[in-house]
């Protein structure tokens, strides 16, 4: 799928398209490559135009500054487009699911989360870069996990914990060694060390190994 697909693909909530100008849309393409490639502090409204096609002139007839540029252009798609599109997508392909394990369900879970990186790493690494530096983002990303996951998430953990299958933690402790691991693993995957000849494979069920038994030889 190329860049300009999968953008289109995300600009789609319940099969309807936002009512963007071709012009927007460029302009959208633009600011999620530059701010991907360079950060928002490094990057600048004259190289956005420049890829874009446009006069810088013509973004700031909109966006009065290069934040409002982020947060009205950038943000509401990232949070009101990819967030709830990844959140659903997320709950039914993962949660809904019924597993016979925890590490069928962390298999499936990290296998997921992989897959979803790696087809939309550019405004993925926005989002990782950007949401230290904004409590926007924070909360709204917050609201987003609170509304659709963490529920299911909690259910899952409290299913296994029943069936004796994983220690008798709290359930947001269980989620919290969960999800520190997977995104972790990301982290390290795409960007710290991105240009390591990574196994996949290996590396997901190293992962589960260890969120299942630990550092432990025992």
């Amino acid at each position: 799928m190329s860049e300009r697909e999968w953008i289109e693909e995300l600009l789609k909530i319940n099969d309807e398209d936002l009512q963007l100008s071709e012009k927007q849309s460029k302009i959208i393409e633009a600011a999620i490559e530059v701010f991907s490639e360079k950060g928002f502090a490094a990057a600048s409204t004259n190289e956005i135009a420049k890829k874009a096609g446009v006069a810088e002139g013509t973004i700031f007839r909109h966006y009065k500054t290069k934040k409002e540029l982020l947060f009205s252009i950038v943000t509401p798609t990232l949070v009101k487009v990819v967030a709830p599109f990844f959140a659903k997508g997320f709950v039914r392909e993962v949660f809904t699911n019924e597993h016979q394990s925890y590490e069928d369900f962390l298999r499936l879970l990290i296998t997921n989360r992989l897959d979803f990186v790696k087809k939309h790493f550019p405004i993925i690494k926005i989002f990782l870069q950007e949401i230290p530096f904004h409590d926007e983002l924070k909360e709204q990303y917050r609201q987003v996990f609170t509304e659709n996951v963490y529920h299911k998430f909690t259910s899952i953990v409290q299913h296994f914990q029943e069936k004796g299958e994983i220690i008798d933690f709290p359930s947001d402790t269980v989620i919290r060694i969960t999800m520190t691991n997977i995104i972790g693993y990301l982290i390290t995957r795409f960007l710290v060390l991105p240009e390591k000849d990574w196994d996949d494979a290996q590396e997901i069920e190293n992962t589960i190994h260890f969120l299942m038994h630990g550092l432990s030889p025992k």
